[in-house]
């Protein structure tokens, strides 16, 4: 699937958000079942489209650069490993809602896990601990 994402689903959270396509062709093949760790970190192309990826669908909430303003967490604390990455997929995947709310949309199935993993190793290229 060349173009995960083609669809014009309208997700909401901060109001009505139309995702961005995410051609990931140019990625190695992952699978069809949901990985647990990151296959692409540190992979030069991944990087790349991760970062294209996420500035379409991610900053709006996330911040530019992955530094938050608020509305939602600050990407660039998210721990670096396995650990992370599950976290990661876990809200990529299904979203968070509380309440009734939602706080993010799922996006795992409207742009498919090699971009999730993409946006992912964009996102460990920011990591900071300070």
């Amino acid at each position: 699937m060349a173009f995960a994402g083609l669809t014009t689903t309208q997700l909401m959270a901060h109001g009505d958000v139309t995702p961005q396509a995410v051609d990931t062709s140019a990625l190695p093949d992952i699978g069809e079942e949901w990985l647990g760790e990151n296959p692409y970190t540190g992979n030069a192309k991944a990087i790349e489209i991760g970062a294209s990826a996420y500035n379409q669908n991610c900053a709006r909430c996330h911040g530019l650069e992955g530094i938050s303003g608020g509305i939602a967490p600050d990407l660039r604390y998210l721990e670096l490993g396995p650990s992370g990455d599950e976290w990661f997929i876990e809200r990529y995947r299904n979203g968070s809602s509380h309440d009734g709310k939602v706080y993010m949309p799922p996006f795992g199935e409207v742009l498919g896990q090699k971009a999730g993993w993409a946006i992912r190793s964009w996102v460990e290229t920011k990591y900071t601990d300070e």
